[in-house]
């Protein structure tokens, strides 16, 4: 079972604000670089005690903007091509159709009745022109599948949490309530998961 070495993308101005941000396409801003050079050390720490070098890994990315720069500036200072990754689609962020861009406080004020049934089944709640948590694991667990060597992720929260729930390190519902936070690696291994912060 390949080892997954998950990195959540660094802060955006959406991510302050609280916004809803699935496909839409934002940069990461000044702390996110940060929490992004952060990673990419302690990515070095856990090489190293694996006796190996960043050149031994895979790395693998969302193809949304915010990822992307995630990875290169990890790459960099790992003293990698910043560009020398691959991109995947299945690893995009769940999709909130028409409730992007919009806090959920917003939404409620719209929508009460439909927040409301999101919070009766969160895993299988679609929103409008969206997609459900359980759409998610289907396309994360197709790529897992062809998944060859340990790899470096820069990806989002709905990601890891549907990495959660497919190598059942927490129930499908929890796993939808799970906090992923900037600036940590995740390690997934032989179905546990570990942060390194």
């Amino acid at each position: 079972m390949p080892v997954l070495y998950f990195v959540r993308h660094g802060e955006t101005d959406f991510n302050v604000a609280h916004r809803l941000q699935g496909r839409h396409e934002t940069a990461i801003n000044a702390r996110g670089r940060e929490q992004a050079q952060h990673c990419a050390g302690v990515l070095a720490d856990l090489f190293a005690r694996e006796q190996r070098g960043p050149a031994d890994y895979a790395y693998v990315s969302s193809p949304l903007k915010r990822a992307r720069e995630t990875m290169a500036i990890m790459r960099a200072a790992l003293g990698l091509d910043a560009a020398g990754y691959a991109v995947d689609d299945r690893l995009m962020e769940i999709s909130y159709g028409a409730w992007e861009s919009r806090t959920l406080p917003e939404i409620s004020a719209r929508d009460p009745q439909l927040l409301a049934l999101r919070e009766e089944d969160k895993w299988g709640f679609r929103p409008p022109g969206g997609e459900s948590y359980r759409d998610v694991a289907k396309r994360v667990a197709s790529w897992y599948a062809a998944v060859a060597a340990d790899t470096v992720i820069a990806a989002h929260g709905g990601i890891a949490r549907a990495l959660m729930a497919n190598f059942s390190i927490l129930p499908e519902a929890e796993a939808t309530y799970a906090e992923i936070v900037h600036g940590a690696v995740y390690v997934f291994a032989a179905g546990t998961m570990a942060r390194y912060a």
